[in-house]
């Protein structure tokens, strides 16, 4: 038991850590980042998201991001086989809140959205229109994955606490 608590530890202290980077990162987003694009040009706007969300993808937080996801999951998978363990719920729980609330949501409403931003030529005519409803609904799904990633980092750190 005693080399699963240190696994267990371990996994929690990455998935914590990475959790709340992660939904740092996003808070920063949620609070400031897109309301100072809203404040520029459409055109200007646009070209400055388009370039983010290729600079994301190349960087090091693409690799946190995705390491956090496959950290947490195992760490379901640890909380579910060994269910009797009393930290088991909370790193189930912090496990489901980054994997739904972060990963899945940005897979299944933030992404979509950049892709269709990455297709937008500002000279566009819609173009204006199409930002205004991506800064809205972007920013919108991003304060979802914000508090599950928060919640996630909470819910490891307080597992960390029992272990």
């Amino acid at each position: 038991m005693h080399s699963l608590n240190s696994l267990l530890f371990v996994l929690a202290l990455v998935a914590a850590v990475g959790s709340g980077v992660v939904g740092g990162t996003f808070l920063a987003f949620s609070s400031f980042v897109m309301r100072a694009l809203s404040r520029v040009s459409a055109p200007a706007g646009i070209i400055a998201m388009q370039s983010i969300n290729v600079a994301v993808l190349t960087s090091v937080f693409l690799g946190l991001f995705v390491g956090t996801a496959a950290v947490a999951f195992g760490l379901a998978v640890l909380a579910l086989v060994h269910w009797r363990a009393p930290v088991s719920p909370l790193l189930l729980l912090g496990s489901l809140s980054y994997l739904i609330g972060t990963f899945l949501i940005t897979g299944t409403r933030n992404v979509p959205r950049n892709q269709a931003l990455a297709r937008i030529d500002v000279s566009d005519p819609e173009a204006v229109g199409h930002w205004h409803r991506y800064l809205a609904e972007w920013t919108c799904w991003n304060h979802v994955r914000t508090v599950a990633a928060i919640a996630a980092s909470m819910l490891f750190a307080l597992a960390l606490a029992r272990l």
